[in-house]
């Protein structure tokens, strides 16, 4: 049997050892949101149980007939630790053993137990939206109401995204890891003689693959006259305004206005989404948008802006000069800090 490389093993202990976040950390979400609920509701998947707002969507989703979600529909809690804790001995085989056929089985049963992660995801919901109570407050003909596997949908009113959490994007990645490292061992052994000349830059590769699911989440154009504002529910037409915040899942939601996006983020759950990006219109782009942080910011009592924020964006100070030139006295220049400050309820 070949030995793995000194290297892959100190690697594979590290993506191994990292799997252990999975009994600490939510491992999936649900997020739903609506006009009601802005804001958004969640709901979280541990190891061994449930959190969130399950106790608020229970109460919605009885008017259309679903059943009530507890801890009790889910048997996998009473055994996921002790997979995971499997999977973490078998993903530290290789790295006692050294031998490269060990790697070969751990990388098989991470694969399997993906699938199988999936697969039984998708039955819970697909029976969970399919088995609805006849006798509903809110009966559709033909409406089923699963929840996405991965990424959104709407449902009704709601849009519901479904994806992993914090401890299921770091077994993601553990794992993604793992499968570089058996891709590199297998490469390695067809190098040969040339062996020695390529592991200092296959090494420096490697750890590219932590980054792979980490791309900047991305901003939509405006479609102004249709889209309508997140916030105050008013359809978005005037082309000098206009905001965008893009949740670090690549959610988005758009504004007529930027005290509107400042007072929708700064509530949960967004008011803590790190990745989160901000974007707000040109003034004098006609829509387009620009990272809030890269612009220069004008406010002043002639503004008229959608929802009073008397507040402008520019992507240059000379720009921005003209038109405080043009509205004459009372106004002046802030900063995006500034912005957030002045529109952030106390």
């Amino acid at each position: 049997m070949k030995k793995l490389h000194p290297a892959t093993r100190i690697l594979l202990a590290v993506a191994v050892l990292s799997m252990l976040a999975g009994y600490r950390m939510p491992l999936w979400e649900i997020h739903l949101w609506a006009p009601q609920y802005p804001e958004g509701l969640n709901m979280k998947i541990w190891l061994d149980r449930l959190s969130g707002d399950f106790d608020i969507i229970n109460g919605l989703n009885h008017y259309i007939g679903m059943a009530l979600i507890k801890e009790e529909m889910f048997p996998e809690f009473k055994f996921m630790g002790y997979a995971l804790g499997f999977l973490v001995f078998m993903g530290l085989l290789p790295v006692l053993i050294g031998r490269r056929i060990f790697l070969h089985v751990f990388v098989i049963l991470l694969l399997l137990a993906g699938a199988l992660g999936l697969w039984d995801f998708y039955r819970w919901g697909h029976e969970y939206g399919h088995n609805l109570d006849p006798k509903a407050a809110i009966s559709v003909p033909g409406m089923t109401y699963d929840p996405p596997i991965i990424g959104y949908k709407n449902l009704l009113n709601f849009t519901a995204y479904s994806g992993p959490d914090k401890g299921g994007w770091i077994l993601i990645v553990s794992g993604a890891f793992t499968v570089a490292l058996l891709a590199w061992e297998l490469w390695l052994s067809r190098l040969g003689k040339k062996r020695s000349q390529h592991l200092s830059k296959l090494a420096l590769l490697l750890p590219m693959v932590l980054f792979l699911p980490c791309c900047e989440p991305e901003p939509q154009a405006i479609d102004f006259g249709k889209d309508s504002c997140a916030e105050c529910n008013m359809t978005i037409v005037d082309k000098r305004f206009g905001a965008e915040f893009v949740t670090g899942k690549g959610k988005v939601f758009k504004f007529d206005d930027v005290n509107c996006m400042v007072g929708f983020i700064e509530r949960a759950p967004h008011a803590g989404d790190t990745a989160a990006r901000r974007f707000v219109v040109a003034f004098n782009e006609e829509g387009a948008l620009a990272e809030a942080g890269e612009l220069i910011f004008v406010k002043h009592k002639n503004l008229r802006t959608p929802m009073r924020s008397h507040v402008a964006a520019f992507r240059d100070k000379a720009s921005a000069q003209t038109t405080l030139d043009e509205l004459g006295g009372g106004g002046g220049f802030i900063s995006w800090e500034d912005v957030m400050n002045e529109f952030t309820a106390p």
